[in-house]
């Protein structure tokens, strides 16, 4: 439903965020929304693509926070904490691509994910990528990009999966702290709640874990996902021995 509007209250929650806090936003103009007379608005479309920026730039604390409150959204879709082995598989993996532009990492990730068998459009994946990376990079720190198209609409995936490419040479991507950039992931999930969760996942990962340095000493696409699956164990078991 490209057109679903929120009002403030769904809107928080679909955030995870206290109405306090979105009134904040509001206030200070820092998200997008509409206002009719009194009412005000928010265009699903919009906020997906205002929380999936704000994920990427979150570190520590709030990224852990988020993380946690996304996770019961994400448990109607997978219903184990661990959601990386039902996403990712040596097949979905690519450890030399080629290519040495942005132009050519988005096409030949697109390409990649075609091969996972769970792409109904890839005409439209790729036009979504590319509409997503003119918006504002997803390349974050450490030479990590985590791509995903800018409205990842349910009809373009049959399921939730997880492509990622590592490139023989780093390429500029438009990272925060300059540095070319050499891992993406691309993240495809039918449903925005699973989408979002996953960006905060693989942040997480990124920050608490020796996930890149792992992806990079890795000889083969098996090797990767064994990486990631360890790393992401490591994130779960650390979260439980903080709640506990």
């Amino acid at each position: 439903m490209p057109h679903r509007t929120f009002g403030p209250d769904e809107a928080a929650r679909y955030l995870h965020l206290t109405p306090a806090d979105l009134n904040r936003l509001v206030k200070e103009k820092e998200i997008p929304f509409e206002r009719y007379g009194d009412r005000v608005v928010f265009r699903k479309v919009e906020i997906d693509a205002w929380a999936s920026q704000r994920i990427l730039g979150m570190e520590g604390p709030p990224l852990a926070e988020y993380h946690q409150k996304s996770s019961s959204g994400a448990r109607q879709i997978i219903a184990q904490d661990a959601i990386m082995p039902e996403m990712i598989r040596p097949e979905f993996v690519e450890p030399a691509l080629t290519a040495k532009t942005k132009g050519s990492v988005l096409r030949q990730m697109a390409a990649l994910a075609e091969k996972t068998g769970l792409v109904c459009d890839p005409e439209s994946l790729l036009q979504g990528l590319e509409a997503r990376e003119e918006l504002c990079s997803t390349g974050i720190l450490g030479g990590l990009a985590l791509l995903h198209s800018r409205n990842p609409e349910s009809y373009l995936f049959e399921a939730a999966f997880l492509a990622l490419g590592r490139t023989i040479q780093q390429i500029p991507f438009g990272s925060p702290d300059g540095r070319a950039t050499d891992l993406f992931f691309l993240i495809g999930c039918p449903d925005e709640r699973m989408h979002l969760h996953t960006l905060a996942r693989l942040c997480l990962m990124a920050q608490k874990t020796d996930l890149l340095l792992e992806l990079r000493q890795a000889p083969d696409a098996e090797a990767i996902c064994d990486c990631i699956l360890n790393c992401e164990q490591t994130v779960l078991a650390s979260r439980k021995s903080a709640s506990g």
